[in-house]
């Protein structure tokens, strides 16, 4: 990944290669410096992630957890269990974590999963105090890397409309080819940005 000034995100590679998808095949991780000077690290979810989904989960605002699931429903154990145990092909996610303390823990995630309609259907979500730092635009672009190295090229997510963050985050970092609006949804089909 080249850096990106404008998401006043720089990197780090520990490990051989200059992208996350290179970092992966090495059992690597890419360590980002954020705005505010935190260090990150991005990498491949893993099946033991899955008590960090929900410890993530749990300290999302109400609207956070609104915009990602439209509802205010929490993360169910046996959805956290699923959602971290990818085939890294058809279902890939990318996590960022932070070292607190004796434990790491999860402040965003990003995947795709292969939808009936053939895209891969997208899902982002940061935990809000890391919000407005570049981790959203750095897992967006870790995560379409990641499915175009697999073989998609067309992506898709629904989005609330009134969800504007999100809406000019996708217009920002990809190019949108189909738009449709119902129910107060935003249905994007879109493609990483050249």
């Amino acid at each position: 990944m080249s850096p990106d000034r404008d998401s006043g995100v720089t990197e780090t590679i520990e490990g051989i290669g200059p992208s996350l998808g290179e970092a992966l095949a090495g059992d690597h991780e890419l360590t980002v410096t954020l705005r505010n000077g935190a260090l990150v690290r991005v990498r491949a979810i893993r099946p033991d992630d899955a008590p960090r989904l929900m410890a993530l989960s749990r300290r999302l605002s109400p609207r956070t957890v609104y915009q990602r699931f439209f509802s205010f429903r929490r993360l169910l154990p046996e959805e956290a269990h699923a959602f971290s145990n990818v085939d890294y092909h058809q279902r890939m996610a990318v996590v960022a974590e932070v070292d607190d303390g004796p434990s790491s823990e999860l402040v965003g995630v990003a995947r795709y999963g292969l939808s009936q309609e053939g895209t891969a259907d997208l899902g982002l979500v940061v935990a809000d105090g890391w919000q407005g730092l570049g981790l959203g635009s750095l897992l967006l672009e870790e995560i379409l890397a990641a499915g175009e190295r697999r073989g998609f090229y067309h992506f898709s997510a629904d989005v609330l409309t009134d969800n504007r963050r999100a809406l000019r985050l996708l217009a920002q970092h990809t190019t949108i080819t189909r738009r449709t609006v119902s129910d107060g949804v935003t249905s994007l089909v879109f493609h990483r940005a050249a």
